[in-house]
């Protein structure tokens, strides 16, 4: 009994002791949720490292943020400027910043200043028209920087490009510039970026790749889907060819299957950088349109047809001038039919004249009696 009693009392014992634990270890739980909770801003869900401000019609960055907050989603707002004031306090465990979705116009210089650790910024489907160009320090850790769907009109180029070329990116490896209205790129927008690898140029509008853009960054992967270009330049390739590791990606573009593509069909027969070289076919002409640009046969790249629509195009414009010329003329007749009448009534007047007397003589001439007489009278 005493052996019994002894157990019993153990056994309560532990049990207790494993409340008691228990209850410390959710007192621990609701602490440690509580000091994740401290200094959330409003609007905003917080947990652990992760601040989301997302969707809430806000049109600044909060300030009340933790200053352990490493991953920072201020999404789908109104908030179209950031400048020196929207990061007050230094975060200096931010390395990723999501700022896509606010409609924002305007980023100002040393807005970034305050974040000396950040690597990934996401600044996509906004409409920027200013973004200045000592928007980062010199010294910043940016290595991902996305400004997809950002630049919706060919004149924030030069926008752009003063951001590109400030040298401030010198660590910056990969960078999105698809979905964006940029045509032509600049020979020299990359030059100052020596760590890039990755360029996704994507659906960009772009209808020519200029001598040299391409020579600078060492790049890895370069994505050229879906834009306007109808062949491929052989400065282009040259440069290409200087990167082997290099990987591309051009189908979706509305390549011109004629006599001038002849130089890019064997290049891409002979290289292996495009990865979807299978999926690049013929735009126009009509007759070789959706036609893979592998299975061209050369013999087929003809611009006789290019000639015939040119001649064409010379015979009916001569044509419209020789009809338009006959209009004209016919037009100045009829203006003036009755000066034209009477012009032809003068001629036909003056031949009936000179022919009745050249009647006259003949008949003089042609019977001897009258031709004595005119001879006679003439003495």
């Amino acid at each position: 009994m005493r052996l019994l009693s002894t157990t019993c009392g153990r056994d309560r014992g532990e049990i207790q002791g494993s409340k008691h634990m228990s209850v410390m270890m959710h007192f621990l739980f609701l602490l440690a949720a509580v000091l994740s909770c401290h200094g959330c801003p409003d609007k905003c869900l917080c947990f652990s490292q992760t601040v989301k401000c997302q969707n809430q019609d806000l049109d600044a960055i909060p300030h009340s943020l933790p200053a352990n907050t490493k991953f920072l989603f201020v999404t789908g707002n109104n908030i179209s400027h950031i400048g020196v004031d929207s990061f007050p306090t230094s975060l200096e465990m931010l390395t990723d910043l999501y700022l896509s979705g606010n409609q924002m116009e305007t980023v100002d210089a040393m807005v970034f200043d305050n974040l000396p650790n950040l690597v990934r910024l996401d600044l996509s489907n906004n409409d920027i028209q200013t973004f200045s160009g000592r928007a980062f320090f010199l010294e910043n850790k940016v290595q991902l920087l996305n400004l997809s769907r950002s630049f919706h009109n060919h004149s924030s180029m030069d926008v752009l490009q003063s951001v590109l070329q400030s040298g401030n990116l010198v660590q910056l490896t990969a960078l999105d510039l698809s979905n964006n209205a940029l045509v032509i790129l600049p020979d020299d927008i990359f030059t100052r970026l020596p760590s890039l690898v990755t360029l996704s140029l994507q659906n960009s509008s772009i209808i020519s790749i200029q001598n040299g853009t391409l020579r600078a960054p060492p790049l890895l992967e370069l994505d050229l889907r879906d834009n306007s270009l109808r062949d491929l330049p052989a400065t282009s390739m040259e440069e290409f060819d200087l990167k082997p590791a290099l990987l591309i990606r051009m189908s979706g573009n509305p390549w011109r299957c004629d006599c001038f593509i002849d130089d890019m069909l064997l290049w891409l027969k002979n290289s292996t950088q495009v990865v979807d070289v299978h999926n690049l076919t013929c735009s126009d002409p009509e007759a070789l349109r959706r036609q893979a640009l592998l299975q061209l046969d050369p013999a087929r790249l003809k611009c006789l047809g290019d000639m015939e629509g040119v001649l064409e195009t010379s015979y009916v414009f001569l044509g419209l001038v020789l009809a338009l010329i006959g209009v004209i003329f016919l037009l100045v007749l009829y203006l003036n039919r009755k000066g034209i009448k009477r012009w032809m009534y003068n001629i036909r007047d003056a031949c009936r004249d000179h022919m009745e007397g050249y009647h006259y003589r003949y008949e003089i001439n042609s019977d001897p009696r009258l031709a004595n007489l005119s001879i006679n009278s003439d003495v």
